[in-house]
């Protein structure tokens, strides 16, 4: 592995030195090879920019033992000495190639600071982002105040040099702290912090307690060792009686904590340890003194079963207290949920809807393919439904013969498919993962815009309700949106008849709640799309309404029936007149949403 060099501003930047050899007769570590990490130059004056590492192994090499291969990685950087500094994870061109346009995404670590905690995710955001991962040496001492002024630094060479495209700031536990910083102190500059597990809670947590205590562990015995091992797991009074009550206390503190402290201690001395501890206790009081001035849009992950912070708490508090939050609760993952198996970061930034590459974020030109572990995920979420209802799907083909499967479908766009809802909807999810994983073809549906609010978030039980519908492809129904999808050829799903049709009182089954003039078809029209009338049939026959409630959305349909549409026709949609198409669509353009 290359080890990270540091060069003063005034000289040419050397060639990455490399970790010593190991020593004769020492056994070679059995853990699979490692990518390695080029370095960038270190300047006060002027932001580092990385240079590009060699490829990287499989990924299926990578997630194999990924805490083993993690802290045998940790190891190697940590005898690398040397301020903070930036390196490249990974060679764009070795992990096939970068979206065009890709944002910068800079990754702030936690109390270790090797900047290996993206390890599992470095070869998908590699083709998102133009990744930087920061390295702070075990030995390094830069105070909290410096590291924001480094970040800010590179924040704002990065502005100039793309000014129309934010900067993501990825940071867990004390870089999450740095990320809110530097957002306070630049509320001008396009920000996206996406901030795990942070350390704005460390008064509150059982950490903070347990610092008060590292101080009194004697020289001798380092955080690895079985003695002190001991004396935080409870076994302290069988070592000495030197510490009096200190023990007793220190294990009723630590009772959760053990696998991360033995985490800590495979990576980082006693004194570093302290200093982090330390470091994070001026970085959360900082911070939480300046949440007021922070207006960059923020994503907080928390987890459900963090043994360190208590994350779930903090990240309601925050989302109540910072101007654009969202938040996504985890509920059994742990403190160090980057290196768990079943977390997926760019998964979890694509459900939010917060991956974009320009000042506002385009549903269309921003959306990215849908991987084999996103399509699985949403045919999991339907099985129990398709296994109650075993779903058949017939198409007609040209000489309008009905065949079972979808033979008859085209196989190119521009498509426009218009159907009905059943009750509920739940007819969406089989029909677009089916056609996809039979066909290939990949439908982008057109969705009500509560479903990208983020007030809407707050109204469901899971704020996370409707990522997948967001990673599967649908985008808030509006004229501009339509018209992107087919100038693109996409396959598009519409149902005219919206929510009022799903939500369907009792005795309206299969009844059509479509405006008198369908306005797609003009649109279609001009782009030369196929349009595909579709129906669903069977599951308005698996159950019968016994009582229903007249308020809330079926309050709509009476305002409608009365001739009051105007509000619910559009609802948060910005009037026909005051939307812009190519002048080639002509007429004022609108979609009727019932």
């Amino acid at each position: 592995m290359a080890a990270l060099a540091s060069t003063p501003p005034t000289l040419t930047p050397p060639r990455p030195s490399f970790l010593p050899r190991r020593p004769p007769g020492c056994p070679r570590r059995r853990a699979p090879p490692f990518p390695r990490y080029a370095a960038s130059a270190s300047s006060r004056n002027r932001a580092p920019r990385p240079r590009p590492a060699s490829p990287s192994p499989d990924a299926t090499t990578v997630r194999r033992g990924v805490m083993r291969e993690y802290v045998e990685a940790a190891r190697e950087m940590a005898p690398d000495g040397g301020p903070p500094r930036w390196f490249a994870p990974l060679d764009p061109g070795g992990a096939g190639g970068r979206v065009p346009g890709a944002p910068t995404l800079l990754y702030l670590p936690g109390i270790d600071g090797v900047g290996l905690g993206l390890i599992r995710h470095h070869e998908r955001l590699s083709k998102m982002f133009e990744m930087w991962c920061l390295h702070i040496p075990v030995e390094d001492r830069t105070p909290f105040e410096r590291l924001v002024e480094y970040v800010e630094r590179t924040v704002k060479s990065d502005r100039s040099r793309a000014p129309d495209r934010p900067v993501y700031l990825v940071g867990e536990s004390v870089g999450a702290c740095i990320a809110l910083a530097v957002a306070a102190r630049n509320r001008d500059i396009d920000l996206v912090l996406i901030l795990i597990n942070p350390g704005t809670s460390f008064h509150k947590s059982r950490l903070h307690s347990l610092s008060a205590f590292l101080d009194l562990v004697p020289d001798p015995f380092h955080l690895s060792t079985p003695q002190f091992l001991n004396f935080l797991t409870g076994n302290f009074m069988k070592m000495s009686s030197t510490f009096d009550g200190a023990g007793q206390a220190l294990s009723e503190i630590t009772t959760g904590l053990l696998p991360s402290l033995m985490f800590l201690a495979d990576i980082l001395p006693k004194e570093s340890i302290v200093w982090k501890m330390k470091m994070l206790r001026t970085a959360s009081s900082f911070v939480n003194s300046r949440l007021h001035a922070v207006k960059a849009q923020s994503l907080v992950l928390a987890s459900g079963n963090d043994e360190l912070l208590p994350s779930h708490e903090e990240a309601e508090r925050l989302q109540g207290t910072l101007e654009k939050c969202r938040i996504r609760h985890f509920r059994d993952n742990g403190h160090k949920i980057l290196l768990e198996d079943e977390f997926d970061l760019a998964t979890t930034i694509k459900g939010a809807g917060y991956y974009r590459r320009s000042r506002q974020t385009d549903f269309v030109s921003d959306y990215l393919p849908l991987t084999a572990g996103e399509l699985e995920k949403a045919i999991d979420r339907d099985r129990v439904l398709n296994f109650a209802t075993d779903p058949v799907m017939l198409s007609t083909l040209p000489d309008g013969k009905i065949v079972r499967g979808l033979a008859g479908l085209p196989r190119e766009g521009p498509v426009v498919l218009v159907g009905y809802h059943m009750l509920m909807g739940f007819e969406l999810g089989p029909l677009v993962t089916g056609v996809l994983r039979n066909t290939g073809i990949h439908i982008r549906g057109l969705a009500h815009p509560f479903m990208f609010s983020e007030s809407s978030e707050q109204l469901m039980p899971d704020s996370s309700h409707f990522d997948l519908h967001r990673i599967m492809g649908a985008v808030p129904v509006t004229p501009v949106n339509f018209y992107k999808l087919l100038s693109e050829k996409n396959f598009v799903l519409l149902y005219p008849g919206g929510a009022r049709e799903a939500l369907h009182r009792k005795g309206e089954e299969y009844k059509l709640f479509w405006p008198e003039q369908s306005e797609f078809v003009r649109m279609a029209s001009r782009f030369g799309a196929t349009i595909i009338p579709f129906g669903v049939v069977g599951e308005d026959d698996l159950c019968d309404i016994g009582l229903e409630l007249r308020e809330g959305i079926h309050d709509q349909r009476d305002r409608y029936e009365s001739g009051n549409n105007s509000e619910f026709e559009y609802g948060p949609f910005p009037s026909p007149s005051s939307v812009k198409l190519p002048k080639k669509i002509m007429g004022p353009p609108k979609l009727h949403v019932y």
